[in-house]
């Protein structure tokens, strides 16, 4: 059956790859992936620093056209090459419908977006393409204003939206906003795959986690996370957490 969803399923060409002794194919996240269902939804990736998972999410935007620093389709800077091969490992399945809207929003690399969203403003004859953002400089607004505005006014629905740890620079407040605001677009035939450590984000309904790990990829309900456990424990008990942490 053809799927009805962006992407479907990503699977790692494990007979393409020489080695898994070396980077990228080291990562905890790579070297036992085979293939992910992805929820035609929302699709979270979670797991320690270092664990892979933004690797992962680089590659999978990359194999589907995206800039590898951020942005459309339509964005080519390159401030530094620093993206990895493993795109050119990942076989994507998509369905038969095509994405009207798309981004590919990288934390690090979201102040090099607005730059080069300046850059191309500077002496358009045409329509400014920061008015799709709100109209005001990505660069004049905090880190976390931009990334609401990337997300109210850039974001327009029927999308497939690639975020990678877009709670940087979120209070828990701004959290909630930005989870309402994936619930419109959701509703407005949107695809959401999020690398997050925000055990707020991972809470949104129905959606699939997939948790990187010393031992691979396994699906985990949200209850089960240690995001969730760990921030539940401390919340319940804050000065028996601080009790056992700060003893010396």
């Amino acid at each position: 059956m053809i799927s009805t969803q962006y992407v479907s399923r990503i699977a790692l060409l494990r007979e393409r790859v020489d080695s898994f002794e070396r980077y990228p194919f080291c990562l905890p996240a790579v070297r036992s992936l085979h293939e992910l269902a992805l929820h035609s939804k929302v699709t979270f990736v979670i797991g320690e620093n270092g664990a892979g998972k933004s690797t992962l999410l680089e590659a999978i935007a990359v194999s589907l056209g995206f800039n590898a620093e951020g942005g459309t389709k339509n964005f080519r800077f390159g401030t530094r090459r620093s993206h990895s091969e493993l795109h050119e490992y990942l076989r994507v399945s998509k369905g038969f419908r095509r994405w009207r809207d798309g981004f590919f929003l990288r934390a690090e690399s979201f102040f090099n977006v607005a730059t080069e969203i300046e850059r191309l403003d500077e002496g358009a004859g045409g329509p400014r393409i920061i008015d799709s953002y709100g109209g005001v400089s990505l660069h004049e607004q905090s880190h976390g204003e931009s990334f609401l505005a990337l997300m109210t006014e850039r974001f327009g629905g029927k999308g497939l939206y690639i975020l990678d740890e877009p709670e940087a620079a979120l209070s828990p407040q701004r959290q909630l906003a930005v989870l309402s605001r994936m619930h419109d677009l959701v509703l407005d035939d949107s695809q959401f795959i999020v690398a997050t450590h925000s055990p707020i984000l991972m809470a949104y309904p129905g959606a699939r986690i997939y948790q990187c790990g010393a031992d691979g990829i396994s699906e985990v309900a949200y209850e089960d996370t240690e995001h969730f456990q760990v921030t539940r424990d401390f919340l319940l008990n804050p000065e028996r957490t601080l009790r056992e942490l700060l003893k010396r």
